[in-house]
């Protein structure tokens, strides 16, 4: 494979992990917005690099600060 290929290949690091995130709150909402589209939607965990289980974090807690009315459901 030529070095081109490796480099997209490379995974990225969940950042939650490197911080020893144990849980996100769902009131932080500056915190949320970093992982949501100008739209408003879920950035997915290919693109943001978080793990699986943090992944669930914080679509879970997106969705109660949605429901909470901290963040908007959409963006415009």
């Amino acid at each position: 494979m030529a070095k081109q290929d490796l480099d997209k290949k490379k995974r990225k690091s969940c950042t939650l992990c490197a911080d020893k995130v144990e849980s996100i709150d769902y009131k932080d909402g500056a915190k949320l917005r970093r992982y949501l589209t100008e739209a408003g939607k879920i950035i997915p965990r290919r693109i943001t690099g978080n793990c699986a289980k943090h992944q669930r974090m914080v679509a879970k807690a997106i969705k109660r600060a949605r429901e909470a009315a901290i963040i908007n459901y959409v963006f415009d």
